[in-house]
């Protein structure tokens, strides 16, 4: 009897890539590892996207579409703009990889074009010039897309020095042997913000707020300075 092919599809193929990227990474994404976790050829994939990169997009775009169903614009532009932060921060977390997609991508999908229209009418009220406010949601999106990135770094990187260490000491009793053994000059502040337990904030919704906080507070000092 003929093997009977495996169904396929665009949101198949959307679906298994969202799998893929969040058991092996951006690194080791293929289109060979992705037809073997569909069960198919690798050409068959490319009915569907002519390239990785254009799978890419698609993915982003995705994405974007999540971002604008999940944010709901209220308030004024410091208000709209902190929630659609916080909206994409949501989004990009729940997304293996999606920032990485987000940074590497063209606005050459639809939904990524509503995405960076909808940042865009965040400020339009304000009195900006019309490059200070592209670079202000540039630098909103940046700080975001960084913060998402480096968490999920920080979290692959302790979990790969948890393997390595195996039953053996663990990264913070090295950490702080590390610390003893230099001097204050070197090491002081940064030795007892350690030990405080502050670096452990890093990645947390209170870090996120107050630099998202902080840039707000700055976009807000150039209005004023522009308006007097």
């Amino acid at each position: 009897m003929k093997k009977q092919q495996p169904q396929i599809s665009e949101d198949k193929i959307l679906e298994a890539s969202w799998e893929l990227l969040g058991e092996e990474g951006i690194e080791k994404f293929s289109m060979r590892r992705l037809a073997v976790r569909l069960g198919i050829q690798a050409p068959s994939i490319y009915w569907y996207f002519k390239s990785k990169q254009n799978l890419y997009q698609r993915l982003a775009n995705q994405v974007s579409k999540i971002i604008l169903e999940e944010y709901h614009s209220e308030g004024d532009w410091k208000e709209q703009l902190k929630g659609l932060a916080v909206t994409v921060r949501s989004v990009l977390s729940r997304y293996p990889c999606s920032t990485q997609l987000m940074m590497s991508t063209l606005p050459h999908e639809p939904d990524i074009i509503r995405f960076t229209n909808r940042m865009l009418l965040c400020v339009e009220s304000t009195p900006l010039e019309q490059e200070q406010k592209i670079q202000t949601v540039l630098t909103i999106m940046n700080y975001v897309f960084n913060f998402v990135l480096d968490d999920y770094e920080h979290q692959r990187n302790v979990s790969a020095i948890l393997k390595d260490h195996g039953a053996g000491a663990l990264p913070g009793e090295e950490m702080t042997r590390l610390l003893d053994s230099m001097s204050e000059t070197d090491a002081g502040l940064f030795r007892r913000m350690f030990t405080n337990g502050l670096f452990e904030l890093m990645g947390t919704d209170k870090a996120f707020d107050f630099g998202l906080k902080l840039i707000l507070l700055g976009i807000e000092q150039v209005i004023k300075e522009q308006e007097k």
